[in-house]
């Protein structure tokens, strides 16, 4: 029995988790086998800056294999995988930098390649917004028929004096005009959101949800920002230019903004894994359960859910 008044739960959760939304794909739990395909990024290359984002540590492929082939990478992910969850139907992540920051014919390769592994049973594609060519949508097209596609983007937020300060290099307009080129396609958009990013208040935050709201994603991935050893930021916040959120402030954030997402949208993921070798802070995020539970009872305790103020909901 269902003992959460969501709807798209099997359990007590109290929004779109992506087990729920697999098991309604796949039949069954799907795991995701991350790559590194040794992308760079247009603000790490001079093409529009250099540096790369003031929070990133090596790309985000944290737990990449970095150095082999895609297909020995693709193989070690599978045996991995394999060893803990048996034949379970696998999602190649190309998570590394920006994945589609490369010649048409170069990317067509490497998604290919995964696409011959019996075990993928669909691709994730991280990139930016601004790193989707005309040529690059119609290759995205057509993979979207060939197997179950999601193109994750890095919004972030959606302040621009936020956005300029972390060095995206890539305004919200240029986001826009790339997730709106995306959907024209019908392809499947995972939105990447950073909590406590330098100087932003509890309700830039809120407004951030709020506006992705608006654009109805298909999945969002919300976390807690990462201060990883030897990247911009954490020399920032050595210096005391800012603090980071508690776990409490952190969960109460999060259940605000789950209340604005529509009940529909798949939430990826609501509390990021970074690398225990390098992360400086918080170190209440290397407790995933203990924050993943937290937002569970928060959600029970205020009696809400996801999509409780998003104005089509209809629970």
């Amino acid at each position: 029995m269902n003992k959460s008044p969501f709807i798209y739960s099997y359990d007590n959760k109290r929004y779109h988790t992506l087990n729920y939304h697999n098991r309604q794909v796949f039949g069954e739990k799907v795991f995701k086998a991350v790559l590194n395909c040794g992308f760079t990024c247009p603000n790490i290359d001079g093409s529009k800056g250099i540096g790369g984002c003031i929070f990133c540590g090596d790309g985000s492929g944290y737990f990449t294999h970095n150095g082999l082939s895609v297909e020995e990478q693709l193989k070690k992910e599978t045996d991995r995988i394999s060893a803990s969850h048996g034949n379970v139907p696998i999602i190649a992540y190309f998570q590394a930098n920006t994945n589609t920051y490369a010649p048409t014919e170069r990317l067509r390769e490497l998604y290919d390649i995964v696409l011959k592994n019996e075990r993928v049973k669909g691709i994730s594609i991280a990139t930016r917004a601004d790193c989707l060519s005309d040529e690059t949508l119609d290759l995205l097209s057509e993979l979207s028929h060939k197997t179950r596609l999601t193109v994750e983007l890095g919004m972030q937020t959606v302040h621009e004096k936020t956005i300029s300060l972390i060095n995206r290099c890539c305004s919200h307009e240029e986001f826009l005009e790339g997730y709106h080129r995306l959907k024209q396609r019908n392809i499947a958009i995972c939105l990447h959101i950073i909590n406590s990013l330098p100087f932003e208040t509890e309700e830039m935050m809120i407004e951030t949800a709020r506006q992705t709201a608006v654009l109805k994603p298909d999945s969002v991935k919300l976390q807690m920002l990462h201060i990883i050893r030897d990247t911009p930021i954490a020399e920032m916040y050595d210096q005391g230019r800012f603090q980071l959120l508690s776990r409490d402030e952190y969960i109460n954030i999060i259940v605000r903004q789950l209340e604005l997402l529509p009940p529909e949208t798949v939430i990826e993921r609501l509390t990021g894994d970074g690398d225990k070798r390098t992360l400086i802070a918080p170190l209440w995020t290397t407790n995933k359960i203990a924050v993943l539970g937290g937002i569970d009872s928060r959600l029970a305790s205020l009696n809400t859910w996801q999509g409780r103020l998003f104005p089509s909901a209809s629970i």
